[in-house]
Parts: structure tokens; C-alpha cells; sequence
């Protein structure tokens, strides 16, 4: 497949803007520093996109389905490791139509929670991502569902690609932005919008090199699904549809650790009182671990994710 087959384009990412606008929230921006997380001095805008409806950027590619495809009567099913199944579950709600959302058991409570909260139907199915969608597919052939795909569906990468619109808009000065991957949905959607114009780089759990495997293989291919971020970043594989995006606009992939993610939650949170989940926040680590490393002059962006976590709690 080729970056023209896959459909994603930046006029369809635009037209999809204007029709989901009344139902996500255009996310703030923050410039900071690096010398405010003791590093060397360096000026780092934030995307502050886990300010957005059901604590995730999903909302975006979510309500981009609902509002495009055919929904039955039945209503929608989507398979998640959380945020997905979150951001169905809020668009359902809004739009008045019924969902059931398939998880896997290694999905946070406050996700979980958060899907109950809108109403829609939770079933756990199996350890891992690739457990429940399996389950969700069953489902859809039993009951005529509309499937909501997490990352591998068109109406997600172009809902998920006004991420990259805003902040286009809001930062032009960007010379390279760094993305959490799991799927793929979102850095896919951003790539096609900048279409080379920028630096795109991926940022990975090292026990779940999804992209960072297909890139080495020149295709889609399985990869471990382990780590502190198992519930947001480790599908089996990223999707068909991003795959072309990404070897042609993303730079290259990063892995880092569990530890560095769970230190840049903890920086977030000491320097800025921003709570991240480990998706969230694994962007974020390859900075503060020195996996990347900016160049003098170089404009940096990274784009905090999702904060659907109980790390916090108030007493």
C-alpha cells in the first residue's frame, strides 16, 4: 500500500476538523524548559491533549466514526486497551448511541471506570489487546455492531490527524515532534498531515517495538506486548493503514524503559503538576532520558497523550 492508497490526506483531515468540532476541545499549548526539569537549557513546547474529552486524544478518531459511518441500531463495538473504549463510550453517549466496548484485563481502573461512567456495555475479553479485539470481532459478526477500530480504520487516523492541524496552528515554529506509538492511529494521522514538513519521531516502550520492528522489516510485523504501558502502547502489530505513513514521514522510532517512563510521569508531576499515564508520558521520556537529544536552535514539541490513571489519588 502507498501513502496515496491509504486515503489519508491532509484535505480530508481538514474536512474532518470541521465536522468534529463541535464535540472535542481544541487542547492548549505550553512552552517550557528544559532547565526546569534539570536538564540542559532548552525551550520544549507541550500539547496538552490529555486535557480532551474521556482524558485521551482518542475522542478525536471517535468521533470522527460516529459521525461519518452508518451506525445500526445495535450500535458501535470497539476493542481497547482503555482510551480507545473511553472515547467510544463518551462519542456513544453524546450522540445517543448504544456501545459495547471489549478490554483486555491488563486495562487500568481508571479507564475501566471511566467506560462504565458513560454507559456503555464493558466486557473483558482475554490479557492483552489482541485478546479483546478477537472477541469484539466475534461480537460483530453475532450482532451486526458497527466496529470502531483503534488505530487501523480511516475515520480514526484522519480524526486522530487534527491533533497535527492544531498544532500546526498553534506552534509553527515546530522543527520536530515527538509521538507516543502503540497502533499507530495517531502518529499516522499526524504524519500525513505534515507530510514531511517536520520532523516526526516515535517514541515506544521497549517491551512493545511495534513500530520500531515493522520499520526494521519494511512491513507490519508482531512485536512483544509488555510493560508499564501495556494498556495504550502494545497492539500485536501497528496498523496496515499507518504503516505507508510512517515510513515515509517518520523520522525513526525510539524505544525507551519502563523506568524512564515512570521517571518523566514523576517529573511531569514534581515540575509542571501535569498527571500523565505511562502512554502519556512515554514521549516525554525519550527527553528526559537522553534517547533524544536536541540539536542547538531545534524547535521541540511533545505531545502529552492521555491521562487516564489512578497514580494520583487525592485523600
Amino acid at each position: 500500500m502507498t501513502v496515496m492508497e491509504t486515503g489519508i490526506t491532509r484535505t480530508g483531515i481538514a474536512e474532518t476538523e470541521r465536522r468534529i468540532r463541535p464535540y472535542v476541545r481544541r487542547t492548549p499549548v505550553l512552552a517550557v524548559d528544559l532547565a526546569d526539569f534539570g536538564l540542559e537549557p532548552h525551550p520544549l513546547d507541550l500539547k496538552l491533549e490529555f486535557l480532551q474529552h474521556s482524558g485521551s486524544f482518542k475522542a478525536r478518531g471517535a468521533f470522527a466514526n460516529l459521525l461519518t459511518r452508518a451506525v445500526p441500531p445495535v450500535g458501535v463495538v470497539a476493542a481497547s486497551g482503555g482510551n480507545h473504549g473511553a472515547a467510544v463510550a463518551y462519542a456513544a453517549m453524546k450522540l445517543g448511541v448504544p456501545a459495547t466496548i471489549f478490554l483486555p484485563s491488563v486495562t487500568s481502573p481508571a479507564k475501566a471506570e471511566r467506560i462504565e461512567r458513560y454507559g456503555a456495555k464493558l466486557v473483558v475479553g482475554g490479557e492483552r489487546y489482541a485478546d479483546a479485539l478477537a472477541a469484539s470481532e466475534t461480537f460483530v459478526k453475532q450482532s451486526g455492531a458497527l466496529p470502531v477500530h483503534a488505530f487501523d480504520q480511516p475515520e480514526t487516523l484522519l480524526g486522530q490527524g487534527t491533533v497535527g492541524l492544531e498544532i500546526e496552528a498553534d506552534l509553527p515554529q515546530t522543527d520536530t515532534l515527538l509521538v507516543a506509538t502503540g497502533g499507530g492511529g495517531l502518529i499516522g494521522g499526524i504524519a500525513a498531515w505534515f507530510a514531511g514538513r517536520i520532523k516526526i519521531i516515535a517514541v515506544e516502550p521497549e517491551g512493545a517495538p511495534t513500530l520500531f520492528k515493522a520499520l526494521a522489516a519494511g512491513r507490519p510485523v508482531d512485536a512483544e506486548a509488555e510493560g508499564i504501558a501495556a494498556d495504550s502502547l502494545a497492539p500485536k502489530r501497528v496498523g496496515q493503514l499507518m504503516f505507508p505513513l510512517a515510513r515515509a514521514y517518520v523520522e525513526r522510532s525510539l524505544l525507551v524503559g519502563d523506568d524512564d517512563i515512570r521517571a518523566a510521569q514523576l517529573a511531569l508531576w514534581d515540575v509542571l503538576r501535569v498527571v500523565a499515564e505511562p502512554g502519556g508520558a512515554a514521549a516525554m521520556a525519550a527527553l528526559l532520558s537522553g534517547r533524544y537529544r536536541p540539536a542547538p536552535g531545534e524547535r521541540v514539541a511533545v505531545l502529552l497523550c492521555g491521562a487516564n490513571t489512578t497514580a494520583v489519588k487525592f485523600a
